[in-house]
């Protein structure tokens, strides 16, 4: 009972200083990575509200030029997310973006992710695509679970 409040008071304390420490980095760099940065910030934290276990934020391999911007468990599922932000609805949803070829980026980058797992889970690849359509409000979010197969 203990230990799992001291788990949980540890983790608070770690998601407060890296919100802290990317608060501090913002308004740095252009505008569109500034979006996306908020926008990776705010998937986060929704799909810890919809009881997904983080396990890592912008996962690079060294094999690949890939980044995988969010990983974590939906129940016994190992989901890799990828985020897609925009400042406002444009002809072309955001997910669109979320083509062939970047597809294939972030099933090699899981693939070397789960190199480093010795029991292979089942996976599942998300993609969470976010609108900011004014400064200080929430975006709207849509989550797409199993978007995409494993290529």
């Amino acid at each position: 009972m203990i230990k799992g409040r001291i788990t949980k008071l540890v983790l608070r304390v770690a998601e407060l200083l890296g919100q802290a420490a990317r608060d501090s980095s913002k308004g740095e760099g252009p505008a569109h990575l500034q979006i996306g940065r908020a926008g990776e910030d705010a998937a986060y934290f929704y799909l810890r509200e919809q009881g997904y276990v983080m396990v890592a934020r912008n996962f690079r391999s060294q094999r690949h030029r890939g980044e995988i911007d969010l990983i974590g468990w939906d129940s016994d599922v190992l989901c890799f997310i990828e985020v897609k932000t925009r400042s406002e609805r444009g002809l072309v949803p955001a997910e669109m973006a979320v083509d062939g070829p970047k597809r294939n980026l972030i099933c090699s980058t899981a693939r070397d992710y789960l190199r480093r797992i010795k029991q292979k889970p089942a996976i599942r690849f998300d993609v969470i695509s976010l609108y900011f359509h004014r400064q200080n409000d929430l975006p709207d979010i849509t989550l797409f679970k199993n978007a995409f197969p494993m290529s």
